[in-house]
């Protein structure tokens, strides 16, 4: 008789517990709730998402809070039921009554286990003195652009110390357009929206203008100057450039002479603040002089520059 050997197998077995289920639990979504930026004597709502994810119905007993600027919004009547699976939710208001970082807490009794369902809330709140809009660049020049034709610049509008909403624009000149902004919109603090701006001569010579942004910013509206010279195209030009006096100049005036040394008459229709210029209202084969005068914030106007002579060729 044969004898075969005994062979012992070990089987482990692992039991694995169920998932805990809850017979009442409140979820909440968000937990916290961060309101940012919200001027002083305004208010802003945002919501709390509350859900029942356990099996049986549970009851909202109570709510209490901690934090003056915080409120509940319309809630209904407690106790209120929550069935398994349903969603109510919790609005929260907002209102600050001076400027700084505001924190608050938020508690819901209930019959489930937890009991208590904690909630946290804080608030940015800025004076609306201090909100401001700018625009980069403040002025905007186009330079040469043959009329009937277009060119196009970029302008960033930023918002400050709080959310701003453009409402409106206005521009003084049509030779001007603004696309790419959409308005009413709202821009965050610290945030910026893009517009774009175009310039469309109908004329040769210089044109000038501005728009103005309207919004609730302190010193609404914010103004961009605008600039730019039309050009016949193939038409003679003479194209003037000079350095920057100092910081305390805010523009120029340029002057024209046909002899040296004068008499010169102002050619410019308006104060430029940029550093060249384009005279396109020239003859050919003349011989024009050229000096600038340079404008400080009080109004006070430099002696003339030296002098540039320029001659148009002949056709």
């Amino acid at each position: 008789m044969r004898f075969f050997p005994l062979i012992v197998i070990a089987l482990s077995v692992f039991s694995l517990a169920p998932a805990r289920v809850w017979a009442q639990r409140l979820a909440c979504s968000p937990c916290s709730l961060h309101f940012h930026e919200v001027k002083v004597g305004t208010s802003k709502s945002l919501s709390i998402e509350l859900t029942n994810t356990g099996t049986r119905s549970l009851r909202i007993l109570s709510k209490s809070k901690q934090g003056p600027e915080f409120s509940f919004g319309h809630f209904g009547p407690l106790p209120m039921t929550v069935r398994p699976g349903k969603t109510v939710t919790l609005p929260v208001v907002f209102k600050p009554t001076a400027a700084g970082h505001v924190t608050g807490s938020l508690t819901l009794v209930t019959t489930a286990p937890e009991k208590r369902t904690p909630l946290l809330v804080a608030g940015n709140s800025v004076s609306t003195s201090d909100t401001t809009l700018s625009v980069t660049p403040s002025t905007l020049n186009f330079g040469n652009v043959i009329v009937g034709q277009s060119a196009t610049l970029p302008a960033t509008l930023t918002a400050s110390n709080g959310d701003v909403t453009v409402s409106s624009d206005q521009l003084t000149s049509s030779e001007f357009s603004i696309t790419g902004l959409n308005l009413p919109v709202t821009i965050p603090s610290g945030q910026s929206v893009q517009a774009t701006l175009q310039f469309t001569p109908n004329q040769s010579g210089t044109a000038s203008g501005k728009i103005g942004y309207f919004s609730g910013a302190v010193g609404s509206p914010t103004v961009e100057q605008l600039s730019g010279n039309g050009v016949v195209q193939g038409a003679h030009s003479a194209d003037l450039t000079w350095q920057d006096a100092d910081s305390s100049v805010v523009g120029y005036n340029i002057y024209r002479g046909t002899a040296h040394g004068g008499p010169y008459a102002q050619i410019n229709s308006a104060l430029d603040s940029a550093t060249s210029y384009t005279d396109s209202n020239v003859v050919a084969g003349a011989t024009y002089y050229y000096v600038t005068t340079a404008l400080d914030g009080s109004g006070q106007q430099s002696a003339y520059s030296n002098e540039s002579k320029a001659a148009i060729p002949t056709p």
